[in-house]
């Protein structure tokens, strides 16, 4: 809790809401990533545009944030890169067995009210606890 922001976190969530709130409302579809992203490839090609967009747009904010503002966030470095592929990997599966992301739960789903959802995000959740746990009290990978 070091460099906690309550600032940054009420910002980031605001604009998280606000945009899946407008995804909602001018396309109808609800804002899980993963299922954007698996749209791309497995949806009409007329469905195809506006899903790029959105996924260029994520790339693109987060490039434009850090021109105006360097420094702001610093990436960790000095994890093994098989540690990182299978994190990779794994957040993967688990994003394809529970039917969505912790955005498309997380957020859209908790919304919604849907069970499943808060079983996932409680699941996401713990998953992630356990995982920092792992990472920097048994394996003491802290960087």
């Amino acid at each position: 809790m070091e460099n906690f922001s309550p600032v940054s976190a009420l910002t980031g969530g605001a604009l998280i809401g606000i945009s899946a709130t407008l995804l909602l409302l001018f396309n109808g579809r609800m804002a899980g990533i993963s299922g954007i992203m698996n749209g791309v490839f497995n949806s009409p090609r007329s469905e195809t545009v506006w899903r790029l967009a959105f996924l260029a747009g994520l790339v693109i904010g987060a490039f434009l944030f850090n021109l105006i503002a360097p420094g702001f966030f610093t990436m960790r470095q000095g994890y093994p890169l098989g540690l990182l592929a299978a994190g990779g990997f794994l957040v993967g599966f688990g994003t394809r067995m529970s039917n969505g992301c912790t955005s498309g739960h997380g957020i859209c789903g908790l919304a919604n009210l849907s069970p499943r959802s808060l079983l996932a995000t409680l699941t996401f959740m713990a998953g992630g606890i356990v995982t920092v746990y792992l990472i920097r009290h048994v394996l003491e990978l802290t960087v």
